[in-house]
This record gives C-alpha cells, structure tokens and sequence, in this order.
C-alpha cells in the first residue's frame, strides 16, 4: 500500500465501530427468524437472583439438584450427557455482577424460545476461593431460585467437566399438551 493508499483506507473505517461481543452465548440450534420485533421487558428491574455473601462450595463437591418430584432418572440421564445441549452460556472471567445478569437473561431467552438443556461455563479454579469457584458457587445458588429449573449437575469432560453444569428447564405449556395429547393416542 502506498500512503495515498493507506490515508484513504484510515480515511474510509474513520466512523468504523466494533461489533458488540457475543461471544459468551452460542446456540447450537437452528431457530426460524422472527417477523416482528418484540419489545425485550427491563430485566434487571425485575432480576431476582440473591448478590449477598456466599460460602463457596469446596472444589471436590460435585455441582448436583433437582426439584421436588423430578425422577432420579431425569438427573442420572443428564450427568451422562445423554441429552443433546441446545444453547451454552461462557461466564468464564466475567464480574460477578455481570454473570448473575447474564445467567438471568440467558434462563429467561431460553425458556421463551422453549429450549429445555443447557450448558452453562462457569470455570473451575485451583482454589476454593478464586474467582471461578466463587461464581461456580454462586451459579449453583442462583439456578436454584429459578422456578423453571427442573435439575442441574455437573458436564462430562467433553462439555468442560467440573468448570461446567448441564441445566434441564421445564417444558412449555403447549410442549406438555403435546406429550399428553401423543401418550393418550397411544392408549387408544
């Protein structure tokens, strides 16, 4: 390139911005796009995950819950990774504040576009205070105070291990009328 040349470029990418970072959220799922355009509700006014002081859960301590009436089989199929993950969250090196947004945001989009199993990367830290264990700790506590999280527990090596945890969210409404709808046909 010549300086008339890299002048004119500099001169071309003056009012050039960067694209905002998405790369913390991957979907792994093809999604039709949408006609129109909703308007997204003020999430953090209405964010009610818990900030206060935490005990960090101690690193040998497997990630592991389910609510009230889930089979054990849902938990057991989950750690075996026998359920396809449609859509991940990377909150690796990331503020407290900001995962804990994040993770609300990603749980409430998830559960609109009825997705049920997630990956969500937290890390995994050499200490039982660092930084990744402390969110690890959190993310545990957090997913908990989610009505629509049926159980979690912790990846297979491949997802990422012990510095990862699978989520099942409910079915929909419409999904569940759907499978009633199929298993009463089968009666039949």
């Amino acid at each position: 390139m010549t300086c008339d040349d890299n002048d004119l470029f500099k001169e071309a990418m003056e009012d050039v911005k960067p694209l905002k970072d998405l790369s913390n959220v991957v979907f792994l799922q093809h999604k039709p796009p949408c006609r129109h355009r909703r308007q997204e509700p003020d999430d953090a006014a209405e964010n009610f995950l818990v900030t206060g002081y935490i005990d960090a859960l101690p690193l040998d301590v497997p990630l592991s819950y389910k609510q009230d009436g889930i089979q054990q089989g849902v938990l057991d199929k989950l750690s075996e990774g026998r359920y396809a993950v449609e859509a991940s969250l990377n909150l690796t090196r990331t503020p407290v504040e900001t995962c804990r947004q994040h993770l609300f945001a990603f749980i409430r989009r998830m559960q609109s576009e009825q997705l049920r199993t997630l990956l969500i990367i937290h890390g995994k830290g050499r200490h039982d205070n660092s930084h990744a264990n402390i969110v690890r700790s959190l993310v545990a506590r957090w997913l908990t105070q989610f009505e629509q999280v049926q159980a979690y527990c912790a990846a297979r090596p491949v997802h990422g291990g012990t510095g990862a945890c699978y989520v099942v969210l409910k079915k929909s409404a419409a999904a569940s009328s759907e499978n009633r709808e199929r298993f009463a046909r089968r009666k039949c």
